[in-house]
Order: structure tokens, then sequence, then C-alpha cells
């Protein structure tokens, strides 16, 4: 069973999500708060496997709650929620280490995503994926010749972007699952990054339509 907190501003949206999770039998909601302080306070209360969080509330935002319970908690899975496809919080997201952010209207998403997101992907709904690469082409990028990738790297690296688990890449790739462990264990000590959303942001900024 899978261990949710909820946490919007608007009673409707808490109430319905809660609904729509836990008619799968599969998840149980755990907790539900209506402010980003509360969401800081519930998820370090109840220590939820997942939490699932409006980016737009009263007097704070989902971002600056995510980023308080990350500091903390760096495995932290956290997976956003709104209305709202904004640029400036879709690159906040993905840079402060977050493990999803899907838009409202994607009711059909969230439950797949959830569980998605237990099993140690990172979502992002379609419409957020199909702007990455406008929304990073801007950013500085790295030398490819330094790093040394090569071509199996390389093809880890673009189906972790793609949204793919392990054992989806294995499958592809003719690779033991260990095997594809170890190679995304090298890829992000060598490339000095935290986590499998970082290297799909790698992949987006470096990589992609070079």
């Amino acid at each position: 069973m899978i261990r949710l907190l909820i946490v919007d501003d608007d009673l409707l949206v808490t109430t319905s999500l809660k609904t729509i999770v836990e008619a799968t039998g599969e998840i149980s909601v755990i907790g539900v708060g209506n402010s980003a302080a509360q969401a800081v306070t519930l998820y370090e209360e109840l220590q939820p496997d997942i939490l699932l969080m409006d980016i737009r509330m009263k007097e704070s935002t989902g971002i600056e709650a995510a980023t308080k319970i990350l500091a903390k908690e760096e495995q932290a899975a956290i997976l956003l929620l709104t209305t709202f496809s904004d640029d400036e919080y879709i690159v906040e997201a993905l840079r402060i280490g977050v493990k999803g952010y899907l838009l409202k209207q994607d009711l059909e998403a969230i439950v797949p995503s959830i569980k998605a997101v237990k099993n140690g992907q990172s979502v992002f709904g379609r419409t957020i994926m199909d702007r990455l690469p406008h929304l990073l082409q801007t950013e500085k990028t790295t030398c490819l010749e330094e790093l040394k990738l090569n071509e199996k790297d390389l093809s880890i690296i673009s189906l972790i972007a793609e949204g793919l688990n392990n054992k989806e890449i294995s499958e592809k790739l003719y690779l033991s699952e260990g095997t594809i462990r170890n190679y995304i264990s090298n890829l992000l000590e060598k490339l000095e990054l935290r986590d499998r959303t970082q290297l799909a942001i790698f992949y987006y900024k470096n990589i992609y339509a070079k």
C-alpha cells in the first residue's frame, strides 16, 4: 500500500484527489493539508511514501515547501500538481529535485504517476516533457567530449529522459537490471548529479537534438 500525503489549499481538490486515488485500493491517504507550512510539518510527522502537493497556495508555494523538505529529506518523493504550466515553476521544480510535475486537468495520469514515483521513476506530464527542450536550451551546456561518455552511457541517459525504469531499460539494451543500476550509479557520480531527474535535465541540456 502506498502511503500518500495530499496538500492543496482547495478543500474540494483534496477531497476529490483522496477519492480518486483510494478507489484503486493500492493507495492510502494518510494525511491532508491545505498550506505549504502544513506540508512541511505533516511530511516530517507522517513520513509518507509520496507527497502530492499543489504549487500555487496562499502565503507560500509548493516549490518553497518542497525545497524545505528536500533540504532535510534528500530522498523525499514529491509530486507537484497544478493548473498552471508556468515555465518558471517547471524549471525550478526540476532543479530542486522533485519526482514529478503534473497538470491537474490530466486526471488520468495521477494514479499511474504516483505508482511510477513509488517505483523510483521521475514523471512529468507530456505537456511538460514536450516543453523541456525549449525551457532548457538557454542553460549553460557541458562539453560532452570532456566527460568521456560512451555510446552505452548516452543510450541509458536518453532512455531515462524518456521516463523508462531500470527494467524497461534493461530489456531495451539487453542488459541485466543490476548492470543498469551500476551504469546509472556511475553516471551520477561521474556527472556529479543527484538523481534520475537531474540525469534527464542533463540529457535535454546537453544531448537532445545535438
